[in-house]
């Protein structure tokens, strides 16, 4: 396997967390300003994907936490169990 391809699937499977972190870090390197502009192009792109990734990932938690505190016209809690999604 090449470095590319390394990279690629350890970027795959960063949890948000991570992702975030290196959301930062790109941020962070960016707002310096001292990068080419083949580099700043690059971290863009990856910001782009990263950024992405983690409103997906938000997106979901807030649609599982809607789902589990769901209320009733009275505003009582209503809980319904989650369904996996296929």
């Amino acid at each position: 396997m090449n470095t590319d391809n390394k990279k690629k699937n350890k970027k795959e499977n960063l949890t948000f967390e991570e992702s975030l972190q290196r959301l930062e870090e790109i941020v962070a390197a960016m707002e310096e300003g001292n990068l080419s502009l083949e580099k700043t192009q690059e971290y863009y792109e990856e910001g782009m994907k990263l950024a992405k990734f983690c409103a997906g990932k938000l997106g979901d938690a807030e649609k599982r936490i809607e789902a589990l505190s769901g209320k009733d016209e009275e505003g009582n809690p209503q809980w319904q169990p989650l369904q996996d999604e296929e």
